[in-house]
């Protein structure tokens, strides 16, 4: 059994032929144009030792079936590189709507995204808490969660599918879960399934109010993470600066050490316990690779 079976992390051999767990770090990566096409030649531009996709539309509930050529392709180019893969679902999802259609679709968003998944060799498909909308549906929101939650999970473990990864949100309109401690009662409405993992995003931490510029804040919050979801819940990091003040609950995103949060603050995300052998993935302004290349550097130099 391999180090990386044995932990869920990944893990690298050092020069001495010990196992030592490392961040593999990469990017947001485009697939316009076919899956293995775009997304494999971009991936080796920008350095990236770990790959996030979308399989469908961003914003948009159109549910491609994917091209078998082009996913077998990126399934193997990705083995061959020894990249990690993730699927970011749609932004719509929303399994705490009030709207009944909403949360229909978000399922079956969320469970194309599973299937797409599995067809290209993906470790977790991310999506975001969501939202009740109405200050009167918040009970009901996280009962909708449970009843929408469970049966997908339960299919995604049965098979050894993707986890699905909550993403907290950047806070406001009513959301389920921004703050971390707000993850407790989400986990606790699935009986804190096994196959749920976390998604910590940065910039959504720091628009929610987590003052991680601030000396120890970034490991601070991490310290809270852990206590409030337990340990080996964390399955993947989005590493954002932010263009705005703490607590904004604006999620405009900025490249590493140029915005808001700062450059320490990630020296502390790269050194954490908690992130050791867990992937990160920078989803930072970019124009064609370049941006995103310079980010991964940065967070390459940073890591201990």
């Amino acid at each position: 059994m391999t180090a990386r079976e044995i932990t869920g992390h990944h893990a690298v051999t050092t020069a001495h032929g010990t196992t030592a767990q490392h961040r593999p770090v990469g990017s947001h990566t485009p697939t316009s144009g076919g899956l293995a096409k775009a997304a494999l030649p971009y991936a080796d531009a920008a350095g990236s030792q770990v790959v996030q996709v979308y399989v469908s539309n961003s914003r948009g509930w159109a549910l491609p079936a994917g091209d078998p050529a082009q996913d077998t392709r990126f399934r193997d180019g990705c083995g061959e590189r020894g990249l990690p893969v993730f699927i970011h679902a749609s932004l719509l999802v929303n399994l705490g709507s009030p709207t009944a259609n909403t949360v229909e679709r978000s399922a079956e968003t969320l469970a194309h995204a599973l299937r797409r998944g599995r067809a290209i060799g993906a470790e977790g498909v991310v999506f975001h808490a969501g939202s009740a909308v109405d200050a009167g549906h918040a009970e009901a929101a996280l009962r909708q969660v449970r009843e929408t939650l469970l049966p997908l999970l339960d299919e995604a473990a049965a098979s050894d599918g993707p986890r699905l990864l909550v993403e907290p949100s950047a806070g406001g309109g009513r959301s389920l879960a921004s703050r971390v401690e707000q993850l407790g009662p989400y986990l606790d409405a699935v009986d804190r399934h096994p196959w749920l993992g976390v998604c910590f995003d940065t910039c959504h931490a720091w628009a929610a109010g987590h003052d991680l510029a601030a000396e120890g804040g970034m490991t601070a919050t991490l310290d809270t993470l852990v206590a409030t979801v337990g340990a080996g819940r964390l399955r993947l990091v989005h590493a954002n600066d932010s263009k705005d003040l703490c607590g904004s609950t604006r999620d405009r995103h900025e490249n590493i050490g140029k915005g808001t949060i700062g450059e320490p603050a990630f020296a502390e995300l790269m050194a954490h316990p908690a992130t050791a052998g867990i992937p990160v993935v920078v989803e930072t302004p970019t124009e064609k690779h370049v941006g995103h290349a310079a980010d991964i550097a940065t967070l390459k130099r940073l890591h201990p």
